[in-house]
């Protein structure tokens, strides 16, 4: 079976090296050189494949999807419908609040004066929130009001955000860690793979600003007995029913950014792709075939239950300097056959390009990250961390405290 993979980062990455395990040829486009099998950039309609798995909420969000089924292609990813749901979060809200899906309640503006004087009812923490798409970069959390203030007249007068920050929401602040959920849906049905957490801000301890993810880890292990399952039914499958009474036959993942709090699993959002960088860790510990699983859900026929193996898997996440707000790029990297060759321990790019010399050069702001597969969260982080300390390119950061 050919199997083409649409995007062109680490997720994609790893996609390829888990689908690539049974798959008879894995294409990735647009890709990058830092990605075995990325033909450069071209439609991804006009490639024959068996099996098409979009990787970025972007093109879903356009409609690549429903273009590709209109070609006859087995897609795994919702149509432009579905993908609404990380389109625009205050459309997610409206889903959430009609299934009863424990959340956060929230209100939506668009206009700076009812918004502020929303915000001036609630304490801190305060949550702002682009409506959408941001590259995970959306979200202000802050116990200052003025930060606040400020945030949400930026995001509404576009210039932060542009478009995507024209509709803003306003959340009630939750208090927990974090728990990320993926679920690979048919339509009808779901199942889950392992869950993960991931590290969001840019400093150790959780500081500074939002990023796209800077490190993930799983399994996680201070969960309470039978949470996956009642995230599965309290969250994925009422969300999923919901979008299919509205018309809406959502085969792809569903992917619940969830809060453990002191009363209970809140979602945080739903996204409708492979989180990113929790799939790294994720697939480092799948024990299935992938191309089965996400052809069985694109088929609208999943049987098959995901399994993983016991080890421990922990990915940390190099980025360029300046990141995220204004990264550097164009130096060599050096270090990646090296750290590829180590145990149990896999290099994915995020964003490279071929310098003079043929070899990788950075190209965006997240440039690859490590994942390492070990019996412990403790052996994989030592694992992990071993192979970050192998890369070399200017002005390297890498956080020190992921899965501490």
């Amino acid at each position: 079976m050919k199997v083409l993979v649409v995007g062109a980062g680490a997720r994609e990455h790893a996609l390829a090296d888990a689908l690539g395990r049974t798959a008879d040829e894995v294409v990735v486009t647009p890709g990058n050189p830092g990605i075995p099998g990325s033909p450069g950039a071209a439609d991804p309609v006009e490639i024959e494949a068996d099996l098409v798995v979009v990787g970025p909420e972007e093109p879903l969000v356009d409609g690549l999807a429903d273009r590709l089924r209109a070609r006859g292609r087995l897609v795994l990813g919702p149509g432009a419908d579905g993908a609404r749901l990380e389109g625009s979060k205050a459309w997610m809200k409206e889903v959430l609040a009609e299934t009863g899906v424990p959340t956060a309640s929230s209100r939506a503006f668009a206009e700076v004066d009812a918004a502020l004087a929303h915000l001036g009812t609630l304490g801190p923490p305060f949550v702002v929130k682009t409506d959408g798409l941001a590259a995970g970069k959306g979200v202000l959390v802050t116990q200052d009001r003025a930060e606040a203030q400020a945030d949400l007249r930026a995001k509404l007068a576009g210039t932060s955000f542009g478009p995507a920050g024209r509709t803003v929401v306003i959340e009630e602040g939750l208090v927990g860690p974090e728990l990320s959920v993926l679920a690979l849906c048919d339509g009808a049905r779901a199942v889950p793979l392992a869950p993960a957490r991931d590290h969001k801000r840019i400093g150790e301890a959780e500081t500074g600003a939002n990023t796209g993810g800077m490190g993930a880890f799983s399994p996680v292990l201070d969960l309470p007995a039978g949470t996956v399952d009642r995230v599965m039914d309290e969250a994925v499958l009422p969300t999923l029913h919901a979008l299919r009474r509205r018309g809406i036959d959502y085969r792809g993942v569903l992917y619940a950014g969830l809060m453990l709090t002191a009363d209970g699993v809140k979602v945080i959002e739903f996204n409708v792709r492979f989180a990113d960088p929790e799939t790294q860790a994720v697939l480092a510990r799948l024990d299935a075939d992938l191309v089965a699983l996400c052809a069985e859900a694109a088929n609208g026929r999943l049987r098959t239950e995901p399994t993983f193996v016991d080890d421990a898997a922990v990915t940390v996440v190099v980025a360029a300097e300046g990141y995220p707000a204004a990264p550097r790029s164009g130096d060599p990297i050096e270090g990646v056959a090296e750290v590829d060759a180590l145990d149990g321990v896999r290099v994915h790019c995020y964003g490279a390009r071929t310098g003079d010399d043929g070899g990788l050069v950075t190209a965006s702001g997240r440039v690859l990250d490590v994942t390492a597969l070990a019996p412990t969260v403790a052996e994989a982080r030592d694992r992990a961390y071993d192979g970050v300390g192998r890369i070399r390119f200017r002005g390297k950061y890498a956080r020190r405290d992921i899965a501490a």
